[in-house]
């Protein structure tokens, strides 16, 4: 899915913004960062996004702890084609499921939801970790187009290491919480397409085969076997061949 998820999540911000002016709204980054203390159960950073813009107006220092990046050099693209293959998919019917929900509450009942689904992110090293996102809205207008929330992201693997992603709505000062909930499947997992000879290639690997060997096995040269390596790499989005074969045997790709 890779870029595309942005081009899709992009649009549901578009949606859930409706037509909020930016200059008709003022935020206290200060009142929200008190919220930490309530967010926090492990590492974690927190931001703003601006849902109209689709863009990042603050990442806190401490996603470099957390993830290894800069916060200078995260943008909404970048971040999320880092999010796992297998999770992207969710995290757009998450995002579609929120539209639906705050389309259908108040204005007094909007800054009183927080949105917590989790989903697995890539690190800089390459690492997998699965974080928990919780999100709460900061400005929105009189037709409750949203404009901007805040949000952490907290490194949660050491309480949760698989099983599936899961979205909750959780009501503030007095509204009802919604634990679980059922998303429609609007976005679906896009299939791999490995070419014949990628299939060869990673089968050999899994094998434990060397590129050498793989290249006499195969009678082509050790620098075409090195591109095929690469292009898997690429086609599945993992860091390593360690992961591709491990995540190939999980998902039968071949």
């Amino acid at each position: 899915m890779k870029v595309a998820i942005f081009d899709e999540a992009n649009k549901i911000w578009k949606r859930l913004a409706k037509d909020a002016k930016d200059d008709e709204l003022k935020f206290s980054l200060e009142i929200h960062k008190k919220l930490l203390a309530f967010f926090q159960v492990g590492d974690y950073y927190y931001y703003i996004f601006n849902v109209k813009r689709s863009i990042f107006e603050l990442i806190s220092e401490e996603i470099t702890a957390v993830l290894g990046y800069d916060p200078d050099k995260v943008d909404v693209p970048f971040f999320l084609s880092n999010i796992h293959p297998d999770d992207q998919p969710w995290f757009l019917n998450f995002e579609n499921k929120v539209k639906e929900f705050f389309s259908t509450l108040t204005q007094q009942q909007i800054p009183n939801y927080k949105v917590r689904y989790d989903y697995r992110i890539r690190k800089k090293n390459g690492e997998y970790i699965r974080i928990l996102q919780q999100v709460v809205t900061i400005q929105f207008d009189e037709n409750k187009g949203l404009l901007r929330t805040f949000g952490v992201h907290t490194d949660i693997s050491h309480i949760k290491q698989e099983g599936l992603p899961v979205l909750s709505f959780i009501g503030l000062n007095g509204e009802p919480s919604y634990i679980g909930v059922d998303v429609k499947n609007v976005f679906s997992p896009t299939a791999i397409q490995l070419t014949r000879r990628e299939r060869e290639v990673l089968s050999l690997l899994i094998e434990g085969k060397k590129s050498e060997d793989i290249s006499k096995q195969l009678f082509i040269s050790r620098l075409t076997v090195d591109t095929h390596r690469r292009n898997l790499l690429k086609k599945t989005n993992t860091p390593n061949t360690v992961t591709l074969i491990s995540m190939a045997v999980k998902k039968g790709w071949v």
